[in-house]
C-alpha cells in the first residue's frame, strides 16, 4: 500500500524517486569518504545492538518475553502488555528508521523501489537466516546473504537458486539459524 501511496505522489518524485544529498552533514567528518560512512553506520551499529542486549536483560525485556509468551499472566502481574509491546515498537521503529536513513543518504536517492516486497523478503532472509531470536542473527545472515550474492552472482544468473537451498536447508535441520549452530547451545 505504501508503494503505491509513494508512487502517486509527484511532490516526491513519483515513480522517479527522490534525490536526496544529505552527506558531509556531520561536524569534523567527510561522510563522501566511504571510509568514514562506514565507521559512522558500524559505531551506530553497534551502539544499536549494545541498546537491544541491555534491554534483553533488563526487567523491560523480561516484561517483553512475558508479552511474547502469555499476555494474560503478564496482566495479572499487573502489566499492561500494550504499553510494553508499544514501547517495543517504537524502539524498533527508530532503529529501523535510522537504518533506512543511513540507505538513503548511502544512495544519496530515495525511490518508491525500496518500499518493495522484494526489499521486505531478503530482510526476512537475513534473520532467518541468520537465527530468529539470537542478537547476532540478522548480521551473520547479512553477511552470509552478501557474501552468497557477491561470490555466486559472478557464477550464474541463478545465484537465488543456492541460496533457496540453504535456506531449507537453515529452516529444516539448524534450529537457530547459523548463529544456533555456531553457538550449538541447543536452544533454537
Amino acid at each position: 500500500m505504501f508503494f503505491f501511496f509513494a508512487i502517486s505522489w509527484p511532490a516526491y518524485g513519483g515513480e522517479d524517486g527522490l534525490p536526496i544529498y544529505v552527506r558531509s552533514g556531520f561536524p569534523g567528518l567527510n561522510t563522501l569518504a566511504p571510509i568514514q560512512f562506514f565507521a559512522i553506520c558500524y559505531i551506530l551499529l553497534m551502539a544499536a545492538i549494545f541498546l537491544v542486549w541491555r534491554l534483553g536483560g533488563s526487567r523491560f525485556g523480561l516484561a517483553l518475553q512475558a508479552a511474547r509468551q502469555n499476555r494474560q499472566r503478564l496482566s495479572a502481574v499487573g502489566i499492561r502488555p500494550f504499553g510494553v509491546l508499544l514501547v517495543a515498537f517504537a524502539i524498533s521503529g527508530a532503529i529501523t528508521g535510522l537504518a533506512g536513513a543511513l540507505f538513503a543518504d548511502l544512495n544519496r536517492f530515495v525511490s518508491p523501489s525500496m518500499l518493495s516486497w522484494q526489499t521486505s523478503g531478503e530482510i526476512l532472509i537475513f534473520v532467518i537466516l541468520g537465527g530468529v531470536g539470537r542478537l547476532f542473527g540478522p548480521l551473520a545472515g547479512a553477511g552470509l546473504f552478501i557474501l552468497m550474492e557477491h561470490n555466486l552472482g559472478g557464477v550464474s544468473d541463478y545465484w537465488q537458486l543456492f541460496l533457496g537451498a540453504l535456506l531449507l536447508g537453515v529452516v529444516l535441520f539448524a534450529r537457530g539459524g547459523i548463529v544456533g549452530v555456531l553457538a550449538r547451545d541447543g536452544r533454537g
